[in-house]
């Protein structure tokens, strides 16, 4: 009996010591974002359609959040959000291009201004770790102004300004060369980030490896797309070039892990994986969840994350707190051991992989903008015209609130009785109504939010 006491107590004093041994051995850092990629688009969120082997793999070594939200529902903005540590009223990129999206005539209010590029003076993810002693690499979609490297980045393969154009040589992009015939870029990324892995094996780096699947254009390997077309359909799930490009992400994802095992780097690499934001719905359905990219019900926000790291972190963990991706920066400063005071938006989520709990918070989006319907019956959005307007939004426990700016209408859901969003509760609960607002509208002063005001002169009600 006192040696198990004695052994319990030892394996205690082993689990607390074992973080600060890993964070003083600086690990290494992949940073995996799919692009679009839906939050019930994998198999370890519960998917049946997509076959994600390589992930479902991850998944069971990693912590699994089941409650990850991106800091904003379309791509731009949550990039800015997750590689600055800070909120869009910050640094005010809401989208890509102009922020008067769909027709003028739909419009009730004058949107605000969008920015298109991350500014020079926000001190980024990469910035930070690189002045903590990483070597710092981008592969992939950078997408926040025309060159990573003057932000943090020593190494760039494939990032600017752009998005996705083609998936099959010529790629038509000046910063990835093209390769033979029939070369797919899912898979080229893959490989260039085992090269880049390999050539900095010998001293901490930090890999930013943000694909561009599974983003339009819908292209993928003929292989994989015949291989989707025997399947038998799995409710609104069963998109055939959809499901073959999930299926590519996972293997390269997969080539990638492979090449840490080899290297003798598993161990003490923190592997993230996540996506910029949730899918488009009218390509695949995030049943339960309502919506889907760029609307700020759970569909749009709601993202697949897991974080594996064997020497610090309990594989087949699971949490249910609600967590960002505006997270990233505080945890990786912590572990990178980087000790500068920064403004950040965050959280740091060590706490959680150490068995522990975060303090309480709520999580704020604002988005005074707007963004056309993709499908008008498939998106299920606020209406039929856009798939958000101009609102902001909070969640608090298992509340969230939204509130548009055109009529200042309110909605309030229950997210643990009714994640799908369907009934809302704004005229039942007057009382946790009016303390969100006020925490929403406390936070928006605070972070000197822009709201559109202005009335659009070119709006047109309709009778």
């Amino acid at each position: 009996m006192k040696f198990n006491r004695l052994r319990k107590l030892i394996v205690a004093v082993m689990a607390a010591l074992l973080p600060a041994i890993a964070f003083a051995q600086k690990p290494n850092i992949v940073l995996i974002v799919a692009d679009d990629l839906g939050y019930k688009d994998v198999g370890f969120t519960g998917s049946n359609w997509f076959e994600t082997p390589r992930l479902d793999g991850l998944a069971a070594e990693s912590m699994v959040f089941n409650q990850a939200y991106a800091a904003a529902a379309n791509c731009a903005p949550s990039r800015a959000c997750m590689l600055s540590g800070l909120n869009t009223p910050r640094h005010g990129i809401y989208t890509v291009g102009t922020s008067a999206r769909g027709a003028a005539s739909d419009r009730k209010l004058v949107p605000v201004k969008n920015t298109d590029d991350l500014a020079p003076r926000f001190y980024t993810l990469a910035e930070m770790l690189r002045d903590a002693g990483y070597d710092t690499g981008i592969i992939g979609k950078w997408h926040l102004g025309k060159d990573p490297l003057t932000q943090g980045f020593s190494y760039n393969f494939g990032g600017n300004h752009r998005g996705s154009n083609k998936y099959f040589v010529p790629y038509q992009n000046p910063d990835i060369p093209d390769g033979q015939s029939g070369e797919y870029l899912t898979y080229r990324l893959g490989r260039e980030a085992e090269k880049y892995i390999t050539a900095h094996k010998d001293k901490p780096f930090f890999l930013y490896l943000p694909y561009y699947a599974v983003h339009t254009p819908l292209q993928a390997p003929d292989s994989l797309k015949q291989k989707y077309a025997a399947k038998k359909a799995a409710g609104a799930q069963n998109h055939v070039t959809y499901g073959a490009m999930v299926e590519a992400l996972d293997q390269s994802v997969g080539g990638v892990l492979d090449k840490l095992a080899e290297l003798g780097l598993r161990e003490n690499t923190i592997v993230i994986f996540t996506s910029d934001n949730g899918g488009i719905r009218s390509i695949s359905s995030q049943e339960p969840l309502r919506a889907g990219k760029g609307s700020y019900y759970e569909g749009g926000i709601r993202v697949p994350l897991l974080v594996r790291w064997p020497a610090a972190i309990k594989a087949g963990s699971r949490t249910e707190t609600p967590v960002t991706n505006m997270d990233f920066y505080p945890t990786l400063m912590e572990v990178a051991g980087f000790k500068k005071s920064l403004e950040l938006d965050g959280q740091s989520l060590v706490p959680l992989w150490q068995g522990g709990k975060l303090a309480g918070r709520p999580l704020y989006w604002h988005f005074p903008i707007y963004l056309q319907a993709y499908d008008p019956q498939k998106d299920d959005g606020y209406d039929p015209l856009f798939r958000t307007r101009p609102g902001s939004a909070v969640r608090s426990g298992k509340w969230k609130l939204i509130r548009y700016d055109e009529d200042q209408v309110v909605e309030l859901y229950d997210l643990e009785r009714d994640p799908a969003e369907r009934k809302n509760l704004a005229q039942v609960q007057p009382q946790i109504k009016q303390k969100m607002l006020k925490q929403l509208n406390d936070w928006l002063t605070m972070t000197q939010a822009p709201l559109p005001a202005a009335k659009n002169p070119d709006y047109k009600k309709k009778i």
